[in-house]
């Protein structure tokens, strides 16, 4: 991949670097380096909600379970790499009682993210899978109201810290689902009411209670129906901050051409595109007959090393295509650790002893190496100007181990002045 093609990613600003007189340092060693990617990396963050609450006994969850004694190691590796956590709100078990929702828990979670200064995302605010079993019995409008107060409580206790929600998830097949013994009440609503009136149900009430996040639109189904539920939604005056686009690869790596396509057909709505679920494999891939990815269960998927090879070299060039591409605004892969992982796939980054896979250490020299301004020695000129090349982002200047921050804020040609908060030794 050549440079140009990242061009939308970085930017070149002139810094002119100032005494705390407003006098120019001129012909001075400055040291500048990388503090954050303004991209989002994400992960799901599901794994350390224990650890986050210090909690020290394994907590039920759909998955993203790994045992807490694990998540000191797996928070430093995950801290490593990644700067947005997806945070698990599946209604069932976030509220399985009516009106005692685990609202501390997961608040606790968010602001433990957001402490060691990363963005933090909700997943999902309504959805039919997962839909807790009190809301089943319930007439339409009663389930509708419901939803509605879920929504509002959800956003409104979350704002400040959760900042992104995945509005509404798998609207595509939510009318018709039909892989539980019995009909969820999300699904009966999507029935009576419509795709469009529950994607709009979702969306204003989300908006109402907290008008700066961003809403996403997600789903795993990229046929066309999926565009169809976009020209609709948009036709009806829905606002939809980013498109959501899932992409695990159980079946496997979908190769540059089809994720190229993929984009540019989603791309056409004028909208960001967030690739919200990513996965590749470490181990055999899922047979392709399978239309249903839950229905593929066997007792033991393990990680392989001639799979973890193809894992490292795939997510590189996954990653390589995505940011090539300038609709896509955010990339989260779907679990740090195969501990707990979804459908008991080898997917993860990290093994589930806790070793890192060769594809954790592939992401990581994309984030943090080629991506990444290391600690860069430079010299101002004559105007106490310097250049600084680098991926958009926070950045920090040192002048004789004074520091100043800056950013790098949009591609392309800027500038910009510092001053330091003391002066230098000559």
């Amino acid at each position: 991949m050549t440079a140009t093609q990242l061009d939308h990613r970085s930017g070149a600003l002139v810094v002119t670097v100032l005494d705390t007189g407003g006098r120019p340092l001129s012909h001075r060693e400055v040291i500048v380096e990388q503090r954050a990617h303004a991209f989002p990396f994400g992960n799901i963050g599901f794994d350390l909600v224990a650890l986050a609450n210090e909690e020290t006994a394994p907590a039920p969850g759909v998955f993203g379970a790994a045992a807490p004694d694990h998540a000191v190691r797996l928070a430093g590796l995950w801290l490593e790499v990644f700067n947005t956590a997806t945070l698990p709100f599946y209604w069932s078990g976030f509220e399985p009682e009516p009106g005692r929702p685990g609202t501390g828990r997961l608040r606790r979670a968010a602001t433990w993210f957001a402490d060691r200064g990363c963005r933090v995302k909700g997943h999902p605010l309504v959805w039919h899978t997962l839909a807790p079993d009190w809301l089943r019995e319930l007439p339409a409008d009663q389930v509708e109201a419901a939803v509605r107060a879920r929504v509002r409580r959800e956003v409104t206790d979350f704002a400040g810290v959760v900042d992104a929600w995945d509005a509404i998830n798998e609207a595509v097949i939510m009318p018709v689902f039909r892989n539980e013994p019995r009909r969820n009440a999300i699904t009966r609503l999507a029935w009576e009411r419509g795709r469009i009136a529950t994607v709009r149900l979702a969306f204003e009430e989300a908006r109402a209670a907290d008008p700066a996040a961003t809403l996403v639109l997600n789903d795993f189904d990229v046929s066309p129906a999926y565009e169809c539920l976009i020209e609709g939604v948009l036709e009806a005056g829905i606002r939809v901050d980013a498109i959501g686009l899932q992409s695990h690869m159980h079946q496997g790596y979908w190769g540059e051409e089809r994720t190229l396509a993929v984009l540019d057909r989603f791309a056409r709505y004028g909208l960001p595109i967030h690739l919200t679920e990513t996965t590749l494999l470490s181990g055999d891939l899922m047979p392709a007959h399978i239309e249903d990815l839950n229905d593929y269960q066997v007792a033991c998927w393990p990680s392989t090393p001639e799979g973890e090879q193809r894992q490292a070299d795939e997510i590189v060039r996954h990653y390589r295509t995505l940011l090539a591409h300038p609709a896509v605004q955010a990339i989260t892969y779907w679990g740090l650790t195969d501990e707990g992982a979804w459908l008991g796939a080898p997917c993860g980054l990290v093994r589930a002893d806790g070793s890192p896979k060769p594809a954790y250490d592939a992401l990581r020299n994309l984030v943090k190496g080629e991506w990444w301004l290391p600690p860069t020695s430079l010299r101002t000129d004559g105007a106490g100007r310097v250049e600084v090349r680098g991926f958009l982002g926070d950045y920090q200047l040192y002048c004789a181990g004074r520091p100043a921050p800056f950013t790098i804020a949009a591609p392309g040609p800027a500038a910009t002045t510092i001053r330091l908060a003391a002066d230098p030794a000559p």
